[in-house]
């Protein structure tokens, strides 16, 4: 048992946010509470929890999280959550680094001895799928997944949905399985009328079809398709959640590891899921460490299906200097794809080893990534 030691962060490329822990007998942590777009609120909130939780006992994971969760007041939400997340999945890390096992070993042990995992493709405007579909199918992947649409308006012409479907059976084609990411770009009346015409392609999932702030649209749509719905990487905690598994309207639940509160939360919530019946394949856009945390859930978690990974994403390719996954870990071969899986990660803690060299050099320079938006025809702001 010992106390915290030291709490930092690190702020690298291509949007990242890390944090190491370490503790008085200077045993290390890594965690990520990378939420895109808002690095400096995160920032802001790790600041407060430096002088909060130093000092606190590391081995109480629970403990830690209860206390930053219950005694805020004011509950989570995407920046406490991204904080949390990033002391939670570090606490984990360095708890099972300690005892010289995975994470996995700590939640129960494994279920399997491979995770299937997808990629994307097409970028935030959708182009060219065939030949990136095609370099994902060459780099082992049998999955992948792609946004849907360009931006659409309110009620839009029909004709801007024909595209998607074209993208689709061009990628089924290729004999590879597609999700397809509405991305919270439609609105109800197009939203409608897209799962429609996707529905006889046979998409893996459709997700985000509307934004989760509208629970009785997304009802109404479950009510209209056959194609699995799939929801969460805007919901922080398993009282998010609990609306869409009470209406039955979601099948496929995502919430992403560095937003919800890290490991602790997001297995809670997948075993919520389990009692409805709902898959669970979390978010990840992220870093190595939010992958490598997924991973230890993906291992030891019955109803985990599939794992999204950023390796050559566009928001990490088209930055300057080129950062991807390999960049901050000297094994990137965990994370090595073959017949659309990744074996379980077997080495100690998270399974990875952080390059803390290459990180704290990167954080010198990095700035905060900003989010992007899309405007419309007539000048108007339109979902991104």
């Amino acid at each position: 048992m010992a106390p915290i030691a030291k709490i930092e962060y690190f702020r690298v490329p291509p949007r990242w946010l890390f944090v190491k822990i370490t503790d008085s007998l200077g045993n290390v942590g890594w965690g990520e509470a990378t939420l895109e777009g808002h690095t400096q609120s995160v920032e802001g909130t790790l600041d407060a929890y430096t002088t909060r939780f130093t000092g606190f006992e590391a081995d109480n994971i629970e403990a830690l999280w209860q206390d930053a969760y219950r005694k805020s007041f004011y509950r989570g939400g995407p920046v406490f959550m991204s904080a949390l997340a990033g002391l939670d999945i570090a606490l984990w890390d360095l708890k099972a680094r300690k005892l010289g096992v995975p994470v996995w070993q700590l939640l129960g042990g494994k279920v399997r001895d491979r995770i299937k995992v997808y990629a994307w493709i097409g970028g935030d405007r959708p182009a060219d799928v065939s030949a990136q579909a095609l370099e994902r199918k060459a780099q082992g992947f049998t999955a992948l997944k792609m946004n849907a649409t360009e931006d659409v308006g309110w009620l839009d012409s029909p004709s801007v949905l024909t595209s998607a479907v074209e993208r689709l059976k061009t990628v089924k084609a290729l004999g590879m399985d597609a999700a397809v990411d509405f991305h919270g770009r439609l609105h109800k009346p197009m939203a409608k009328q897209l799962a429609k015409l996707l529905e006889p392609h046979a998409p893996l999932f459709i997700e985000e079809p509307l934004l989760s702030e509208h629970p009785e649209g997304i009802a109404q749509l479950s009510a209209l398709t056959t194609t699995p719905i799939a929801l969460g990487e805007r919901l922080y905690t398993r009282w998010d959640f609990k609306p869409f598994f009470e209406n039955r309207s979601v099948d496929v639940i995502q919430p992403d590891i560095s937003h919800c509160g890290g490991i602790s939360e997001l297995r809670r919530i997948a075993a919520m899921a389990e009692t409805y019946d709902v898959a669970l394949a979390p978010h990840c856009p992220l870093g190595p460490i939010a992958l490598a945390a997924c991973l230890q859930i993906g291992a030891s978690v019955a109803n985990h299906q599939i794992q999204e990974m950023s390796l050559g994403m566009h928001y990490n390719t088209d930055v300057e200097g080129g950062y991807d996954l390999h960049s901050f870990v000297t094994n990137p071969e965990v994370f090595s794809v073959r017949d659309g899986h990744v074996n379980v990660l077997p080495g100690p803690g998270l399974g990875i080893e952080v390059n803390e060299e290459a990180v704290r050099e990167a954080s010198k320079i990095t700035k905060p990534w900003e989010i992007k938006g899309f405007v419309g025809f007539d000048g108007g702001l339109r979902e991104w």
